[in-house]
């Protein structure tokens, strides 16, 4: 073949190669696209998302069944302001815990986002510390809630009855709370888990073991805080919904 037939085959040869599939052809094409986009996401982040996906459809449904309740029930509903307020010296305090243990918890999202972010640099005692002050912060959280569980069961809150209105409150309320709770409490036992492994260098060193990733990655912080901040973004929509509502 001469260049002049050459030059005359290659547009064509290129039109054909760049031009878009039509048809059932181009279905496949568009959808095999998004598996090349996850092509360099790690397995473990994957399922990270995977799971996260799934408890937010849990917790929807928790939500829109507390809605739904709410709306419907004629006895009246109890005043939030009332049962959850704090006398402290003397003063008559509503939501006083409920904003302190919200503060406390959306600080922890950010001692996490540094602790993936000093990750990212491998600085492992930095990272390390700020996991250790995310638990710490965690497990203020649930230590004030279990104050206040234990506060409104004393006051005579149960899952069927309580003193200030509709019975349906105390079962939302217990099943609502109680849930996120132990996706805190799960949540601080791992992050004292990742951090000690990121404080004795397992993610330096590649050491074998559970939780462990390729040498120089500290991939698990960065999943560790997926979770971390899905914890948090559910108790925003708790605090709305069932203190503010």
């Amino acid at each position: 073949m001469n260049d002049t037939a050459m030059k005359e085959a290659l547009p064509a040869t290129a039109h054909t190669e760049t031009a878009p599939s039509t048809g059932w052809h181009g279905i496949v094409a568009d959808w095999s696209s998004d598996q090349r986009a996850f092509k360099n996401v790690s397995w473990g982040k994957a399922m990270m998302w995977v799971f996260l996906l799934s408890d937010t459809f849990v917790f929807a449904c928790f939500l829109l069944s507390y809605m739904t309740v709410r709306m419907s029930t004629v006895v009246p509903w109890p005043n939030p302001s009332e049962v959850f307020a704090l006398t402290i010296a003397g003063h008559h305090l509503p939501l006083i815990l409920i904003a302190i243990m919200t503060f406390v918890l959306i600080s922890s999202s950010g001692t996490m986002a540094m602790a993936v972010n000093f990750g990212y640099r491998r600085d492992r005692r930095k990272t390390a510390a700020l996991m250790l002050a995310t638990a710490l912060l965690g497990a203020s959280f649930v230590g004030m809630q279990a104050f206040e569980w234990s506060k409104l069961i004393a006051e005579g809150v149960r899952p069927w009855e309580n003193p200030w209105g509709a019975a349906q409150f105390g079962s939302s309320f217990f099943m609502i709370t109680g849930f996120h709770g132990t996706h805190v409490t799960i949540g601080v036992i791992f992050l004292v888990i990742i951090a000690r492994k990121v404080w004795r260098g397992d993610y330096d060193h590649a050491r074998r073991g559970f939780f462990t990733s390729r040498k120089g990655h500290y991939e698990a912080v960065e999943i560790m805080g997926l979770y971390w901040h899905f914890v948090d973004l559910v108790w925003v929509f708790i605090f709305a919904l069932f203190y503010l509502w």
